[in-house]
């Protein structure tokens, strides 16, 4: 009898899956290496493989929060050569129910049922009550998303902050922006502010070419070039978020994602992000309001969709 759903957050370089029932709390989180993989359906099968035939056969549909648009029949990853048709991926495993979000959807989604262990505050600031939140930040590129109260609920508004164009507010950023121009042609914000584009901030700005995780341990071993370069990239992610904040006017909060801020939380407080952050006359005040964290949770884009998840358990058919 089928009584679970499948869930899955599926970045550009790895992917968490893990089972719900109607509780929606993910259980057996199993992750994933991309490259291990053709595409989606050899992921999934390999999952469901190891998770056994009795697990397999409880499984009566599936939420995939992948990082790219959502709102196509046919998904495909911004950073990763995958796509997959939603009517061809419900045939090809048989299940009953099937939805697909974006992968910051789902981190909007879970949110709010984060604990303060798995946060991390960046300066001060207070959240006022049912008032839009801000899910942004860097991993394999640049996600946004928004929550919003919707009379009774919440939803969530998705957009590709990481493919807006990225200009340069000082000289040492028109530095790094002509080196990109050169390298790239147009600059969007994921260029710079994802992994990739710390590790090029790096090379530009030392001449060594490290991976972005060489970068920050680095960084973190007090070595100065790297940590310059979290520096700068924290200076820029800082200047970003604030200009999305203010865009959606994020009074309820500004939720920092991805594994590249993961790997930086420790550096926010000491670095310039927060005076970025609030540094957009004339409306410094507002900003400073705002509270800001890192998200530090090992799988958080499974919460969201644990959830939403968990309302499709309740209408699977015996």
């Amino acid at each position: 009898m089928p009584n679970l759903i499948l869930i899955a957050d599926i970045g550009g370089t790895s992917s968490r899956l893990a089972l719900v029932d109607t509780g929606g709390v993910p259980r057996d989180i199993q992750i994933h290496r991309n490259d291990d993989f053709g595409g989606f359906k050899q992921m999934i099968e390999a999952d469901l493989a190891q998770r056994g035939s009795e697990a397999r056969a409880a499984v009566g549909g599936a939420v995939l929060a992948v990082a790219g648009p959502a709102d196509e029949e046919v998904i495909r990853l911004t950073n990763r050569d995958w796509s997959f048709s939603k009517r061809d991926m419900r045939r090809h495993f048989g299940w009953q129910k099937f939805a697909a979000l974006n992968d910051f959807e789902a981190l909007a989604l879970g949110v709010l049922a984060l604990t303060p262990e798995h946060l991390v505050a960046v300066g001060a600031g207070r959240a006022e009550r049912d008032a839009p939140i801000l899910v942004c930040g860097p991993g394999t590129g640049f996600g946004t998303a928004m929550l919003v109260k919707a009379g009774r609920n919440r939803m969530v508004l998705t957009g590709e902050g990481g493919r807006v164009r990225l200009g340069a507010a000082d000289s040492e950023e028109a530095l790094l922006l002509g080196h990109m121009v050169q390298e790239l042609g147009p600059v969007v914000v994921e260029h710079a502010l994802s992994g990739s584009g710390l590790a090029r901030i790096h090379r530009i700005l030392s001449g060594a070419s490290l991976s972005p995780e060489e970068v920050i341990a680095a960084a973190l071993r007090g070595e100065d070039a790297a940590h310059h370069s979290c520096a700068v990239f924290l200076r820029l992610f800082g200047r970003i978020a604030g200009d999305l904040a203010l865009i959606t006017n994020a009074r309820g909060g500004v939720y920092l994602a991805g594994g590249v801020s993961v790997g930086l939380a420790t550096l926010f407080a000491g670095s310039a992000f927060r005076a970025a952050f609030e540094e957009h006359p004339p409306f410094e005040a507002r900003l400073a309001e705002m509270p800001v964290q890192v998200i530090t949770h090992p799988t958080p884009g499974l919460i969201g969709c644990g959830q939403f998840g968990g309302r499709l358990a309740k209408t699977l058919k015996s």
